[in-house]
């Protein structure tokens, strides 16, 4: 129950009708901050709801296919003891048998195993278990493995006697008798039978990093796992990279103990040296490695992506230049090194680089990725250089590949060639030279789908801006349901027992014809006749989207929060985002990142408020993080009549201090580029604040580093511009360590904005 409040009116002279609404909405919001959601359901959401308790957790469905059968897994409690049982369910039928009984997964100690994940061996006699993960950057990468041998039920744990969560990215060999890992920078392998252990590699120094990567190589190419077994399993080819000269980027935790601990990261920042990367292929027979001979220097180029095709007996190595134009794709002799170029993709802004590429062995032909038609579309292509054969026939955007069926001649990609918001189901039959749309219509939103390794079934999921996941089982193609898996109903019903704000999608035009994607909440009360203050979600980055019809989470709950005190929130998706509307669109913005897109955004605000009477434009806010956090910070500085209030989290306010794969992807090398460096970075128009800014920043944050949100605040002070600062004590860039640290962020926001943009409509 609300405590009741009572407001004493002060006389109109002095205290004028639209302060009295300012405070009366003041004080309504810091109850609803403070409000104990766990009480009871309360009428409205509560920032406390949201981010201090799983009062909206959304219910998500987690299953794993069985290879070449049409059933999955799923875990259990048992009926009586400790762990949870694995248990396969037959897809059609729904009938249920434990495959692998809770008891096999406890340890001789009687230690039940929580299992994170797992995959068999080929006969699927043993099973690998990954436990007791820990994070290494931004994932759990770095853990506990053991083999469970499901005739003996005997659980045997690999890399011997370790220190507990020390391997990463552990893997059956071919025939399933040893197992090959990562830990501390060299790659070991053991058998599982007699437990022998074996070093694949040395380190002569900590520069020299064997089966995994350094930093910049998992943040921006997405790489962690750094070795592949061959298919006969006779030898491992491995990533090494050399960091020698990488100049490092401490961070300072200061609340650990007496004196502050400094951790140092390799770190190249723009216009600096790489580490140097290559190839090679360890014989397990004689322990020797042979490198590839891959052209170019390898400090200015990356290597990043390396199979076994099969049916090959070749390396498939893809590399991408310093300035990411152009890929060159080889295939590399194991015996000999000798590596021969086989298909090169250009572009003259960037090349999007794709991984672990699609095999039609029967062929010997490969999908692959190009933009050169002016849509992200699938190629089939040869292992002798044929001319590529288009796969996805349409002018619209593949934004993901999820299966080629060999016995079918189908492939199942995701596209959405009118709705850039939304993500459908799509088949292309190689037979005829058309895409099919296998989502049925009449349902918008975003789907996601899972394929059986048959290609007849498939977990569905589809969710819209404002409900919840529904996930299905469906046959394909016809995508009849065959059971309902999860329908988040719990929460649909406590979403129902709210008023919740309405939303629209719509387009705004910004200039030279061109129409940017948008979306807005509207207040529950909404009256066009008054004026409510506007809130801006920005990104605006080539990594990211806002406006998508799809379940934002807390995220976009506390969205509907904002809107139901009487803001209207909307997000623009500006030229230069990674939507699906053509190469054109999202590489309009190279060499100059945060000025056409910054542009972009201000021009939809300018046309929302002469379009739109009953917006204030007195009280306009923007907040944003990582990339949105600088697109904020470039709309706070760059038009400071347009925006009076910004919320910046986790900025790069200068360019120069972001790593070399990102920024350089998309600005050019600094030496070549010195003017959009400096026009394109927020720190530049530090001088021209107007607006109430609050700066939040991780100290901790190993990505967007906190030296440059102190690089702004001092010219900040230089120019004696007042502003806020939060910064958080060794969190990293997600600012969600330690306990009620999410709350605390988002209440702090909360009350900012209410503060320096009164809520509620005039």
């Amino acid at each position: 129950m609300r405590t009741p409040f009572k407001l004493t009116l002060i006389h109109r002279s002095r205290w004028p009708l639209v302060v009295l609404a300012s405070l009366w909405v003041t004080l309504r919001l810091t109850l609803r901050l403070t409000a104990d959601s766990t009480n009871s359901l309360p009428a409205e959401l509560t920032v406390k709801g949201l981010f201090g308790s799983d009062t909206y957790k959304s219910e998500d469905f987690s299953a794993h296919w069985m290879d070449d059968e049409s059933a999955y897994l799923i875990w259990e409690s048992p009926v009586a003891g400790k762990g949870k049982d694995l248990v396969r369910v037959d897809a059609a039928s729904g009938g249920k048998k434990i495959l692998v009984p809770a008891s096999d997964f406890v340890t001789s100690e009687g230690v039940a195993l929580s299992v994170e994940s797992y995959s068999w061996s080929k006969d699927k006699s043993r099973l690998l278990l990954y436990t007791d993960s820990k994070r290494v950057w931004r994932t759990h990468s770095r853990g506990t493995y053991w083999v469970l041998d499901r005739t003996s039920h005997e659980l045997i744990r690999i890399g011997g006697e370790v220190p507990a969560s020390t391997l990463m990215f552990a893997k059956f060999s071919p025939d399933g008798r040893r197992v090959a890992y990562v830990r501390e920078r060299n790659i070991y392998f053991q058998d599982i039978g007699s437990r022998h252990i074996k070093a694949l590699t040395t380190t002569p120094s900590e520069e020299i990093i064997n089966g995994t990567f350094d930093w910049v190589y998992e943040e921006e190419l997405s790489l962690q796992d750094g070795f592949r077994w061959s298919p006969d399993g006779a030898s491992i080819a491995y990533w090494q990279l050399n960091t020698e000269g990488v100049r490092e980027m401490p961070l300072v935790n200061n609340t650990e103990g007496l004196y502050p601990k400094i951790q140092r990261i390799k770190y190249p920042k723009t216009g600096e040296i790489n580490a140097a990367c290559r190839i090679g292929v360890i014989d397990l027979g004689s322990e020797q490695t042979r490198w590839m001979d891959i052209p170019g220097d390898p400090r200015e180029h990356y290597l990043f992506d390396l199979e076994w095709p099969a049916g090959s007996k070749e390396l498939f190595i893809q590399q991408l230049n310093r300035l990411q134009n152009t890929n060159r794709v080889f295939l590399a002799d194991p015996l000999t090194g000798q590596a021969r170029e086989i298909l090169v993709d250009t572009d003259a802004a960037w090349v999007e680089g794709h991984a672990n590429l699609t095999w039609n062995t029967e062929t010997q032909q490969f999908l692959f990725w190009s933009e050169r038609s002016g849509w992200a579309q699938l190629y089939w292509a040869g292992l002798k250089g044929e001319k590529l054969q288009l796969a996805t026939p349409g002018k619209f955007d593949v934004t993901a590949l999820l299966r080629w069926d060999k016995a079918g001649r189908q492939l199942y990609f995701m596209a959405s060639p009118n709705h850039a918001s939304q993500r459908y189901l799509y088949r292309a039959e190689a037979k005829e030279n058309r895409s099919k749309r296998v989502t049925p219509e009449g349902s918008p939103g975003t789907h996601s789908y899972s394929i059986s390794p048959n290609g007849r079934l498939a977990f569905h999921t589809v969710s819209s801006f404002q409900n919840p996941p529904m996930t299905e089982l469906v046959s394909l193609p016809d995508h009849k349901r065959v059971r309902l898996m999860t329908d988040n109903k719990v929460l649909k019903e406590k979403l129902a027992a709210l008023k919740l704000p309405r939303s629209e999608f719509f387009r705004v035009p910004v200039g030279d014809g061109v129409q940017i994607d948008a979306w807005a909440l509207l207040p529950p009360s909404f009256d066009p006749s008054r004026k409510y203050p506007l809130i801006i979600y920005v990104y605006g980055e080539p990594a990211g989207q806002t406006v998508k019809d799809q379940w934002g989470g807390t995220t976009g709950l506390w969205h509907q929060l904002l809107a139901e005190q009487g803001y209207v929130v909307m997000s623009f998706d500006n030229r230069g985002t990674a939507t699906p509307r053509g190469r054109d669109w999202r590489k309009s913005i190279y060499r100059k990142i945060g000025v056409l897109a910054s542009q972009d955004q201000a021009d939809a605000v300018r046309h929302v408020l002469a379009k739109r009477p009953y917006l204030d434009a007195t009280r306009v806010g923007v907040w944003g993080w990582s990339g949105g956090g600088s697109m904020t910070l470039n709309a706070l500085l760059r038009y400071p009549d347009l925006y009076s209030v910004g919320i910046s989290i986790a900025s790069v306010p200068n360019m120069r201090l972001y790593d070399t794969i990102y920024q350089e992807r998309y600005m050019g090398l600094p030496a070549d580029n010195a003017d959009g460096y400096i026009q394109g970075s927020p720190l530049t128009f530090a001088h021209q604040l107007k607006g109430s800014l609050l700066l939040i920043h991780g100290t901790g944050d190993d990505n967007c580093h906190y030296q440059g949100a102190e690089a702004l605040m001092n010219a900040f002070i230089e120019h004696n511009k007042p502003f806020r600062m939060m910064a958080y004590p060794n969190r990293s860039h997600s600012i969600n360590e330690g306990a009620n640290t999410s709350l605390h962020l988002r209440e702090m926001m909360t009350s900012f904005f209410l503060e320096k943009l009164p809520a509620g409509a005039r």
